[in-house]
């Protein structure tokens, strides 16, 4: 098994549709799944899909001939991802690499990506395959999220497991997740490989959860973030959880929960 899988092997793509979806990504889902929509494509190309929750807002919303092509590195995700899509013969599910894309020279309308180019290790290499693989006109269309400071949930997590680990606080949702927020740099890395009419929007959603507890549990366990406190202390994951809830609730209170997350959704076309 590659070291990508182990991360999210067990119960992590179940935690992770369970809690981090409704929690921060579905809002994102929903707006990508119109956007490409709007853009009436017929063959589609989704990378980095995770546990599908765009494909399952975008897949009613196709054309009933349309090709829909859901793809991610990680065979875990992707086989939770097609366990929760309800049957659908315009779907194929593949596994495949951003970076190497198994298909034809310009074989989509259309390539989307919900919050997956922050995790490509070379960007510039992905989206010239996106570009590669799409036809005259197509579009390629994703979002990444904003720094962590606009997103209120991941930095309170971030700040609070900081003061559990002092020594070495796990930083993987500031490094990575958080991490690719240049909108000037996410331009001149799609215009260095050919995209042309660069459109890039700022968009303020609301993340909800239930209670401070869940919350915690979202990020904590069920994230690349749990291997970062495992590394640290195999033994105190669930220690680590708690604290993380008890740091919410001191903030926010102890019933549902409520704060602002932003993304950058990006636009852009041959």
């Amino acid at each position: 098994m590659l070291e990508a899988d182990k991360l999210f092997a067990g119960s992590i793509p179940e935690n992770y549709d369970r809690y981090m979806v409704p929690l921060i990504f579905a809002p994102y889902a929903a707006d990508l799944a119109q956007r490409a929509a709007s853009l009436s494509p017929v063959a589609v190309l989704e990378v980095a899909a995770g546990t599908g929750a765009v494909t399952r807002a975008l897949a009613p919303k196709l054309s009933t001939d349309a090709r829909y092509v859901v793809t991610d590195l990680n065979q875990p995700m992707l086989d939770y991802a097609a366990s929760r899509q309800a049957a659908d013969s315009r779907i194929t599910w593949r596994q495949a690499d951003a970076l190497a894309l198994p298909f034809e020279d310009a074989t989509f309308d259309l390539v989307c990506c919900q919050f997956g180019a922050m995790f490509f290790p070379d960007r510039p290499a992905a989206y010239r395959e996106a570009r590669r693989v799409l036809r005259p006109g197509g579009h390629f269309l994703f979002n990444v999220w904003d720094r962590i400071e606009e997103n209120a949930f991941g930095n309170d997590v971030t700040n609070a497991l900081a003061r559990f680990f002092p020594d070495d606080p796990p930083r993987f949702l500031a490094r990575t997740p958080h991490g690719y927020h240049d909108t000037a740099l996410i331009r001149r890395e799609l215009e260095s490989v050919g995209f042309s009419h660069v459109a890039t929007e700022t968009k303020a959603e609301q993340s909800r959860a239930p209670s401070p507890r869940l919350l915690a549990v979202a990020y904590c366990q069920g994230t690349v973030l749990r291997s970062e406190i495992e590394a640290r202390d195999a033994g105190k994951l669930e220690a680590a959880t708690d604290y993380v809830a008890t740091a919410i609730a001191e903030k926010y209170g102890s019933g549902e929960l409520t704060a602002k997350i932003q993304a950058h959704i990006i636009t852009a076309a041959i």
